[in-house]
């Protein structure tokens, strides 16, 4: 179970209990602002039936797991020269369509595979095989995240070659996948300029967790509300330290760019120079 949101929760009979809400009253002014924050105790979340000691307890029980896991997956990926790359978003900020756009300005010498995660169906999973590309399926069920087990067993099902990149696309949730190590080398967020620019501030722990952050849809800026000097300065704000790349997967910009940054990475891991491009294609970086 998470503790943020209980996913993966099928008994619930093991917490029940019975309580009786009594009825209050007060009087204010409809004008008032009444926030409630539940996240405010020790273990930043609250749970119906669950003191904050024992929330505290059971993330560290979970996460504990999920690490030792994830660190197998690491050593896996690490012996075969494997980049691996989780791509985290909200749903629809575009991550499919990023993904299926940067796989085909591969080269076919570049060992290539996808792990999918949805709650239900294989719709991504097989707009990803439609490349040429491998992809493994993990329906999560009611689950709103992967997590390392899963991905430990996807991985060898990918029968990746030496010195490929593995893209992780996580299911469509800005809050569990946080929190969970998977045995990547770079977690990817996702922000589509369909969103608030405010999304930083209001997820802060996936903001605080990634490495890189992609615009995403900035063919659609002229047509939305949405200030990228302020969503750029509000997630340095979070991380001074994340990398920001704009683009857009309708008509191309920067997925060059985003494309380069892979390719240097893989060269990295492989010990090598980083690999330069070729009259808009990827080069050889084998």
């Amino acid at each position: 179970m998470c503790t943020v949101c209980g996913c993966g929760q099928t008994d619930e009979s093991h917490h029940s209990h019975d309580h009786v809400h009594q009825p209050h009253s007060h009087s204010h002014s409809h004008s008032r602002s009444h926030d409630h924050h539940y996240g405010s105790g020790v273990a930043g979340v609250s749970v119906a039936g669950f003191s904050q000691d024992s929330l505290i307890q059971i993330e560290q029980n979970i996460l504990s797991k999920n690490d030792g896991y994830a660190e197998a997956n690491r050593q896996w990926l690490a012996d075969r020269r494997l980049l691996a790359l989780n791509l985290v978003s909200s749903p629809g900020a575009g991550k499919t369509t990023l993904l299926v756009q940067t796989l085909n300005l591969f080269p076919s010498s570049t060992p290539l595979g996808v792990v999918e995660g949805d709650q239900a169906t294989a719709n991504d999973a097989n707009r990803i095989r439609e490349t040429g590309v491998p992809a493994v399926q993990i329906n999560t069920g009611r689950g709103c995240h992967l997590d390392a087990h899963m991905v430990g067993h996807a991985l060898p099902d990918l029968a990746m070659q030496y010195g490929g990149v593995v893209f992780i696309e996580n299911v469509g949730n800005l809050v569990c996948p946080a929190a969970f190590d998977l045995g990547e080398a770079f977690k990817v967020v996702i922000l589509s300029v369909t969103e608030g620019d405010d999304k930083p501030l209001k997820y802060p722990d996936m903001f605080a967790a990634a490495n890189v952050m992609i615009l995403s849809k900035m063919d659609l800026l002229p047509h939305v509300d949405f200030d990228v000097d302020k969503a750029v300065e509000r997630a340095l704000r979070i991380n001074p330290d994340l990398e920001v790349l704009r683009v857009s997967a309708r008509d191309g910009t920067g997925i060059q760019e985003w494309c380069d940054w892979i390719v240097n990475r893989t060269a990295q891991l492989r010990g090598r120079e980083p690999v330069q491009t070729d009259n808009g294609r990827l080069a050889q970086s084998g």
